[in-house]
């Protein structure tokens, strides 16, 4: 007996590397142990994990928990061993969530099952970590101690604006995001395909991080946060939330062991499709992404070259879609392609955008406002912040104004109307023309309105309605709109040319959340 007291003595300091593989039941808590330093605890009432150790450090912070939505509540929680991999199943009558813990890998691979919009809030994981443990996330979205602004989650920070909106990254390139601190790292994982039941296309985005007294990382399945379709229910993921000790790690996360699990609504690869096609007719230069959706799912794949070029999607769901290409982040073409399980499907498709000879533009049509003034950094701070540029109203000079000083947002209480100034060049440039405004975003039904001289042009209709304040989130991501005005003969000029863009709008508001769009581009032909 004495040599097993003085041998079992410092097995107790070992860290939890060094335990056995598999799921314990202690109370009302299920622990299970990854066997290589990760032991994270479920409370068997609701799934919410109540604490995370890794390497004998606690990640999960103690007074709010990791979860899915806001907390379920109550839920059925269940457990299996086999094969080495260890399955928790939280069940509820429209929620099915299930972590998934593999022998050895410090990794909770993570699957959701929604048949309807939870009634606790908007469908997503959220790791709610220890600030100390884990202190660096993204510092645009650290909002500890600092004083609100906007509703509840735009604040003032040392002088500097701060929002867990300022965290999101596009869809398309957002695989893996996280959270650091000494000798570890919290990171989602969020293979493209995890995509596929979510909302809002390849450029939609949204929140990843919040610091606030806790360290919060998210993976957002659906949301109001400028959504521009309908939710769709199914199986969400699979996702994870891996633990390291601190490097970030591959996006190439591996799956295919949870095609045996029976999780309800997952497909394994076997019982999806590929589509492989051509596009042309884009502009030269811009980035081309083709696009695929149904009321079920949706998809995307970056395609290789700009003008012409071929693309490969591939782990569709089988079912009928419409293709979308997009010239940068604007819709130019459209087709359909039906997906059958196990088969490639070939698709062409063309860009349908009017392309007008221009006698100039400003910006470029590819549905955003890259290189306007503030484009760069209203993804990262509210407009108000004072590292932003100063707004305007701006009076533009074509042929001498650079790009950079055209506003990428017009709100109706800030910088109200835009000048633009022009002198033909010769009179054959006169006569009767249209102007096309291009616009990304729009807020309380705000629109242009224009004035040419002595003409003044027609309101036009109100944009859909998106029910999210938009780019005070920091997204310019909302529903691309084109705005043709035709401008009678006589009434351009020889001379210096005026037009004048007011925001048109039945609504009011304040500053910045008075009624608002944002500017892709503006064209005289």
């Amino acid at each position: 007996m004495k040599f097993l007291r003085l041998s079992l003595a410092p097995l107790i300091l070992l860290p939890s590397a060094f335990a056995a593989f598999g799921v314990t039941t202690s109370g009302n808590n299920l622990i299970v142990d990854s066997g290589a330093g990760l032991v994270t605890t479920i409370n068997k009432a609701n799934g919410d994990v109540t604490s995370m150790v890794f390497n004998g450090k606690q990640l999960q912070d103690p007074s709010k928990f990791t979860q899915l939505s806001s907390g379920l509540g109550s839920a059925t929680v269940t457990s299996s061993v086999a094969n080495n991999i260890a399955k928790i199943t939280i069940s509820t009558s429209t929620i099915t969530h299930y972590y998934m813990v593999l022998s050895g890998v410090n990794t909770l691979h993570i699957g959701t099952f929604a048949s309807a919009e939870p009634s606790v809030g908007e469908l997503r994981f959220i790791a709610r970590l220890l600030r100390s443990s884990l202190p660096n996330g993204v510092t645009a979205a650290d909002v500890n101690g600092g004083t609100a602004i906007e509703g509840s989650d735009v604040f003032l920070v040392n002088g500097q604006t701060r929002s867990k909106f300022y965290s999101s990254t596009p869809f398309i390139r957002d695989q893996v995001h996280g959270v650091t601190g000494s000798g570890v790292g919290a990171f989602m994982i969020i293979p493209s395909v995890s995509y596929e039941t979510s909302g809002g296309g390849p450029f939609f985005r949204d929140i990843d991080n919040q610091g606030s007294a806790q360290q919060e990382l998210y993976f957002y399945m659906n949301s109001g946060h400028e959504v521009t379709e309908s939710f769709r229910s199914g199986f969400f993921g699979p996702y994870a939330l891996a633990i390291t000790t601190g490097a970030t790690p591959s996006a190439n996360l591996n799956t295919s062991f949870m095609d045996a699990l029976g999780l309800q609504g997952y497909l394994p690869a076997s019982g999806r499709g590929t589509v492989t096609g051509t596009f042309s007719g884009t502009l030269s230069g811009q980035a081309v992404t083709i696009g695929f959706k149904n009321s079920a799912a949706q998809y995307w794949v970056a395609a290789s070259g700009t003008g012409s070029g071929t693309f490969t999607r591939n782990l569709m769901k089988p079912g009928t879609y419409t293709v979308t290409l997009f010239q940068g982040e604007l819709e130019a073409g459209t087709g359909s392609v039906t997906v059958s399980a196990g088969k490639t499907t070939s698709v062409t498709i063309a860009s349908t955008l009017s392309r007008p000879a221009t006698i100039w533009s400003i910006g470029t049509v590819d549905g955003s406002p890259v290189g306007f003034l503030n484009a760069d950094k209203i993804q990262m701070m509210h407009p108000s912040d004072t590292r932003m540029s100063s707004w305007g109203p701006v009076s533009f000079t074509v042929g001498s104004s650079s790009v950079s000083a055209f506003p990428m947002a017009q709100f109706k209480d800030v910088n109200n109307p835009t000048t633009i100034h022009w002198t033909p060049t010769s009179s054959s440039q006169i006569g009767a023309r249209t102007l096309r405004i291009r616009t990304t975003e729009a807020f309380a039904g705000g629109r242009p309105l224009i004035t040419v001289n002595n003409f003044s042009s027609a309101t036009p209709a109100a944009p859909p309605n998106v029910d999210s304040r938009g780019v005070t989130r920091g997204t310019w991501r909302g529903l691309n709109q084109v705005y043709d005005y035709a401008i009678p003969a006589g009434t351009l000029t020889t001379g210096l040319n005026t037009i004048t863009i007011n925001v048109a709008s039945g609504s009011s508001g304040d500053g910045f959340l008075s009624p608002n769009y944002v500017y892709d581009s503006v064209e005289l032909f």
